[in-house]
């Protein structure tokens, strides 16, 4: 009879287990929540994207249909080495969840311990009564121990959702800084090709220039012109020659920059000059809602909050005892040949239960640090939040600005080369001094460079708006990046 209360004692112990077992001190977890506003200041042409967070990226630069834009940007995904840190931090964060995970199961050790003993004849006695004698003996132990703690009160749950998030948080800042590669190899690209289209036109101004030396100096030599008028233009040529020189220096800089990029050592890489050409393509942007749940870098700071979150979970859960259940079974035998026979059995069981009792407030502190981390991480998913959707209100109205100015440059280019064309015949025929002449060259090789850093411009800005927005979503070519090792 005695066996029943028993029975129904370790019932209850069990229930009341089972039901601590899903006991979780971490506050429950909302992602932050945050105004936004239902539609952009910039009015049309953008155009609407479908939201997806899970779905890929795309090759987005192949919207600019640029082939060597193209290369560039695979052979960066695949050799730059910042790209490859950002990698093996996702692998490390990816280790560490199966380490945290590993320890909702049981941790089971064998141990084989065979040992042959001689003891001494001369050892102090353990009796006066018993005299001591040399004796040799085999020991012979085969066991398995099992060790387990019990989860009351969400330390290990909360400790695997903490590795969890901050893995999901790592590959969002994987996909970030891949996001990130390509575009600060597209937006390189698009300055070293606008600086090619300066060089071109600053050449073909000194060119001009030059001939227009060639006449003022001969009409000096025959003496219609005077010294003035040689002098200013000769100046004229030197500036313009001074301009060229820095706009090499400057194009050789975005060179060596692509290089380290790509992953390739700057001395052994090399562009041929081409001048930029083609227009900006039109990129979809969805509405700000969307927009903060399809960047990776907002993705990123929201799982971090999640990490915290469950920080503080682990915190709390020092206040509480940690139980722990240990096992074991085995064989030990001084005769090898019997080390499986039943009288050779040994067992164990038993509960280790720790409970802190002083600590000077070191467990209060812990928690008021995990508190202050996860307010931390909401007040930075937050600004992340207003920074992605100032990003995109930038590029959208810097795009429609550049494209007005982008019309009105060109229909200066325009106007300042009728005016060098006019002013030219005009001192030919002794109607108009060098000066004029120097003036309208000069308004046309300014007006040519803000044409082309104008369009510069616009490709850099189309790929600041693709990084605003995270990407290319709706692209019919979309695969899906290289993830982590597993």
């Amino acid at each position: 009879m005695t066996r029943l209360p028993r029975l129904r004692t370790t019932a209850l112990a069990a229930s009341l287990i089972a039901s601590l077992a899903g006991c979780s001190l971490a506050p429950t977890y909302e992602r932050p929540a945050m105004d936004v506003p239902a539609h952009w200041q910039t009015e049309a042409p953008w155009r609407a994207a479908q939201p997806a967070d899970a779905a890929p990226k795309g090759p987005w630069w192949q919207q600019f249909n640029d082939p060597q834009l193209d290369k560039l940007i695979a052979q960066a995904l695949q050799e730059n080495q910042s790209l490859k840190v950002a990698l093996s931090n996702l692998e490390q964060a990816q280790a560490l969840t199966r380490v945290a995970r590993a320890s909702l199961l049981p941790t089971v050790t064998a141990t084989n311990n065979d040992t042959r003993t001689r003891t001494s004849a001369e050892r102090p006695l353990s009796s006066y009564t018993s005299p001591t004698m040399s004796t040799v003996q085999s020991d012979f132990v085969l066991r398995a121990d099992v060790s387990y703690e019990a989860d009351l009160f969400g330390r290990v749950r909360n400790t695997v959702a903490n590795a969890a998030a901050s893995e999901e948080q790592a590959g969002a800042n994987f996909e970030n800084f891949r996001l990130l590669l390509a575009a600060q190899v597209a937006t390189t690209w698009y300055n070293l090709r606008e600086t090619d289209a300066e060089i071109a036109v600053v050449q073909e101004g000194l060119t001009l220039q030059r001939k227009a030396l060639d006449f003022v100096t001969s009409r000096h030599q025959d003496g219609v012109a005077s010294g003035l008028d040689l002098a200013q233009q000769q100046t004229l040529v030197d500036s313009t020659a001074t301009q060229a020189e820095l706009l090499n220096k400057q194009r050789a800089q975005y060179e060596h920059a692509l290089a380290t990029l790509v992953g390739t050592p700057a001395p052994a890489f090399h562009i041929d000059p081409m001048p930029l050409q083609g227009m900006a393509p039109q990129i979809p942007v969805a509405l700000p809602s969307d927009v903060i749940e399809r960047r990776p870098d907002v993705a990123a700071a929201e799982r971090g909050a999640a990490a915290a979150n469950a920080q503080v979970g682990v915190a709390r859960a020092a206040f509480f005892p940690s139980v722990m259940l240990n096992g074991g079974a085995g064989w030990e035998s001084r005769d090898l040949a019997l080390l499986f026979s039943a009288p050779t059995l040994l067992w164990s069981f038993g509960t280790q239960i720790a409970q802190t009792v002083f600590d000077a407030g070191r467990t209060r502190a812990r928690v008021d640090v995990a508190n202050a981390a996860y307010q931390g991480a909401i007040a930075n998913y937050r600004q992340t939040v207003l920074g992605a959707l100032q990003e995109v209100e930038d590029g959208l109205a810097g795009l429609q600005s550049l494209d007005r100015a982008a019309s009105q440059a060109r229909a200066a280019v325009e106007s300042a080369r009728k005016v060098y064309d006019i002013a030219s015949v005009r001192y030919e025929g002794g109607l108009a001094t060098s000066l004029d002449v120097i003036t309208a060259q000069q308004s046309l090789l300014n007006n040519q460079r803000t044409a082309v850093q104008i369009l510069g411009q616009q490709m850099t800005t189309s790929v600041f708006l693709v990084k605003a927005v995270g990407g290319d979503w709706n692209h019919p070519a979309a695969v899906t990046p290289p993830t982590a090792r597993r």
